[in-house]
């Protein structure tokens, strides 16, 4: 996912890494990176949504995000895999693993009250400067 940057790469990243413990234990073929071509889908799928995110950088984990933009074959997949690989990243990816903890303390807000706090700063900005 090459278009990607920053958190939401770092996300994806782990994700990967969760995806590949998840395959090597519950699936028999494996591509290059560790990937069977059901969970190479998957981790596509999670890129892509990645991508439209709507908080963008300001992202929270999935299990604390209002919005649910997986369907839900891949968001039973996703939970699956989360439920497996969670409790073995501290052991394989100590640092993925406390980064993805350090982020589920993120504080969340919807985004339609993020956009409208945006917008009502700016009309009280325009009417400071009009003013």
């Amino acid at each position: 996912m090459s278009k990607l940057k920053g958190r939401l790469r770092r996300e994806h990243e782990t994700l990967v890494c969760m995806t590949r413990i998840y395959c090597e234990h519950h699936h028999s073929s494996h591509d290059g990176a560790g990937l069977c071509p059901e969970c190479n889908r998957l981790m596509q799928y999670a890129g892509r949504r990645l991508e439209k995110c709507p908080y963008g950088e300001q992202k929270p984990t999935c299990a604390n995000c209002p919005i649910h933009c997986y369907k839900p074959a891949q968001r039973q997949m996703a939970r699956d895999v989360m439920l497996f690989a969670g409790p073995r990243m501290p052991w394989r990816h100590p640092l993925r693993a406390l980064n993805h903890l350090l982020d589920k303390l993120r504080r969340v807000e919807h985004p339609m009250k993020m956009r409208n706090e945006l917008r009502r700063r700016q009309k009280a900005a325009d009417k400071a400067d009009t003013g």
